[in-house]
């Protein structure tokens, strides 16, 4: 673990962690309060909470082919920050039209904001590779992994108890301010022009449509012969629509079938135990992720928790219930740490944008079919335990795949790297 805490020597990673962190805490806190607002106007109605989710996603459907090119192509450092600044406002915006009531008007901002958003992550990607060397990437997806722990051991709680205490608007003003706060530990970097400028200066007035089109379609390219980046592709296709059952599903399995009368505390146990659980886990996930190969880590978290998702749904009681809950968590750090450690690797860091470009409305997409599936059979058509089922049958499906095509390719990909450097070598 020491070795993960050297990267905090270098003050601009710091400042992305702390940014990111920031920002991250503040939405996990505005979020699970507007949902449990939604869940209390519109009790009989968990159509408006599959809604909002889908809001975070659609939006990358309208920006994707935007996203991975302005973060090649403009100064990574001022998208991150702008970004951060503008999702500011449109909090602000959200409170007032939440006092007003006018739902239609409540998604669209939510909408807008979230395709602000998607400008953000290729950015701050690129800006990490950047001031980070190849050894230090594994240990940064560790330290990700470890605060993604601690939103979901404190997020949902302090998002309820804002909630409970100062009504929705109080916890979408926390969003506010954490937003405005990262922009600000951005705009403190002082990494130099070779990390926010990859490819050189560029104005908005260079990037014409022509060219932003090319350059995605470049991006796509670049991952389609990328045989490694072309199968992880695959995974995150399934990822995506994991992650979109998974943000709904929880608190549907405590509200409609374990505890109706008291899920809103045993949401707050659920965050604790998950956040207890990936807390303890990427502990763990660091401490062995010299001794196993990446790729082993990854389809070996997958499949492990895979299985007690699939589990989950026999549960009968909220105690089965959170003991699942708590077995999923300590196997998942392994799979995001791997994943997060690996890409940063076998990617070009000019292409980083563009590829996190291509992933992401991969993602979104796939998200946005399962919220859609979910609002449009839940409960209607399928119940909970049946939803649960077909998530952890995709997870441990892809992570069979994994198995199965990942050790060759990544050995492929070493043996090419380690030509290139022959041939790079000055004679």
């Amino acid at each position: 673990m020491k070795k993960a805490f050297r990267v905090f020597k270098k003050m601009d990673y710091t400042r992305l962690f702390l940014a990111s962190f920031t920002s991250r805490m503040g939405s996990i806190i505005g979020m699970t309060a507007f949902s449990f607002y939604l869940l209390d106007r519109f009790s009989n109605q968990p159509i408006y909470v599959s809604l909002t989710e889908m809001m975070y996603s659609l939006p990358m459907l309208a920006v994707f082919f935007v996203v991975g090119v302005l973060a090649d192509r403009m100064d990574r450092k001022k998208i991150a920050a702008y970004c951060e600044w503008i999702s500011a406002v449109l909090s602000f915006a959200l409170m007032g039209m939440i006092a007003v009531g006018w739902m239609p008007i409540i998604f669209a901002i939510l909408f807008l904001r979230s395709a602000v958003n998607k400008f953000f992550f290729p950015a701050e990607s690129g800006l990490v590779q950047g001031v980070l060397t190849e050894e230090e990437y594994t240990s940064a997806a560790g330290l990700n992994q470890m605060t993604q722990s601690l939103f979901m051991l404190f997020g949902s709680g302090l998002g309820i108890g804002f909630y409970w205490l100062f009504g929705v608007q109080g916890a979408v003003l926390i969003d506010a301010i954490s937003f405005i706060i990262s922009g600000l530990l951005i705009h403190a970097c002082k990494m130099g022009e070779d990390v926010r400028l990859p490819n050189g200066p560029h104005q908005l007035k260079d990037l014409s449509v022509k060219m932003m089109i090319a350059d995605f379609k470049e991006g796509i390219i670049y991952s389609l012969k990328h045989k490694l980046l072309f199968n992880l592709m695959i995974g995150f296709f399934v990822f995506g629509a994991v992650n979109g059952a998974l943000s709904v599903i929880s608190v549907f399995m405590l509200k409609y079938k374990l505890a109706p009368a008291t899920y809103e505390t045993w949401t707050i146990w659920e965050g604790i135990v998950f956040g207890s659980g990936i807390l303890i886990g990427s502990v763990l996930a660091s401490s062995f992720a010299d001794k196993l190969k990446i790729y082993q880590m990854l389809y070996g978290g997958l499949f492990l928790s895979g299985l007690f998702v699939g589990a989950v749904a026999f549960s009968n009681h909220v105690i089965t219930y959170l003991v699942l809950t708590c077995l999923t968590a300590l196997a998942l750090p392994a799979a995001n740490i791997a994943i997060g450690g690996w890409l940063p690797k076998i990617v070009d860091p000019k292409m980083m944008g563009r590829v996190e470009g291509t992933i992401s409305p991969l993602m979104m997409v796939s998200q946005t079919l399962a919220l859609g599936l979910i609002a449009w059979t839940f409960p209607k058509y399928l119940n909970i335990s049946g939803v649960f089922l077909a998530v952890g049958a995709m997870i441990v499906g892809v992570s069979i795949f994994f198995a199965m095509v990942l050790p060759k390719l990544a050995k492929e990909h070493e043996e090419k790297e380690t030509a290139q450097e022959v041939v790079d070598v000055p004679v």
